[in-house]
């Protein structure tokens, strides 16, 4: 069963809030940073040829392990989504309100900027890779591609983290948020770019100034996140007696 929680302004206001957001700042930029810089070397180390399979793997483990250490380093702050998806799905499910997933958003966003602008810094790159269809693949295929591994990421998200009888399973969590991810950066990369987090596309786009097809990156992640928490928080957690019992990676109390 959904349950959303608007939330007040003073709980967004406090102090753990305010804390939560810097950390889904840092962490974001973290990720971001690690994972668009990957793209941005493998173009300078191959003189800016196409991608390739061995480039396509590289930039898949740079993300999955750029989000692994992103995830691990904000979870006792923020609850590290690093990802308005992510976020998007645990509101569904109750474990964030609404007016402190809004403030987890901009933070989200404002981290993706401030790390590709700082690419674009540090680089000297004429352009900052951005999320794009690749040739012959359509909208509507493209927001499925997202659809299906942003579902894939949210719910593995609830399955480690968010799911009250997670137990040790707990532990290992960031390590199968970052290999979700990886993997489907190598099934979804070729054909949709493999996205998954709003966030992450917004940073270059904003710096590239291309916005082409952007709102694909919205649609597709949010509507995937969404269904991933309505699924399992009605099917699984709805299901618990203690549903809700500690929840820690959700939203630090």
């Amino acid at each position: 069963m959904v349950k959303i929680a608007l939330g007040s302004i003073g709980d967004s206001f406090s102090a753990a809030s305010i804390k939560a957001y810097v950390a889904e700042f840092i962490a974001t930029l973290l990720f971001v940073f690690a994972g668009v810089g990957s793209a941005i070397a493998y173009g300078a180390l191959t003189k800016d040829a196409a991608l390739d399979p061995a480039g396509l793997v590289a930039v898949a483990v740079a993300h999955a392990f750029a989000l692994f250490v992103g995830v691990s380093v904000a979870a006792n702050i923020s609850g590290g989504h690093l990802n308005p998806a992510v976020t998007f799905g645990l509101v569904i499910g109750g474990n964030i309100t609404v007016l402190t997933a809004i403030f987890y958003w901009v933070f989200q966003l404002l981290g993706s900027l401030v790390a590709c602008l700082l690419l674009k810094y540090v680089t000297s790159a004429p352009t900052i890779p951005v999320h794009g269809l690749a040739s012959g693949v359509g909208i509507g295929e493209g927001i499925v591609f997202e659809i299906v591994a942003t579902f894939g990421l949210v719910y593995t998200v609830y399955a480690t983290a968010a799911d009250p009888k997670n137990g040790p399973l707990g532990t290992i969590a960031p390590i199968a948020i970052g290999f979700i991810v990886g993997a489907n950066i190598l099934a979804a990369g070729p054909f949709s770019g493999g996205s998954m987090n709003p966030a992450r596309s917004f940073g270059p786009a904003a710096v590239s100034g291309d916005f082409t097809n952007y709102w694909i990156y919205w649609v597709g992640p949010l509507i995937g996140g969404g269904l991933a928490g309505a699924i399992y928080d009605s099917i699984f957690i709805g299901s618990y007696e203690d549903r809700y019992q500690t929840r820690e990676l959700a939203f630090p109390e």
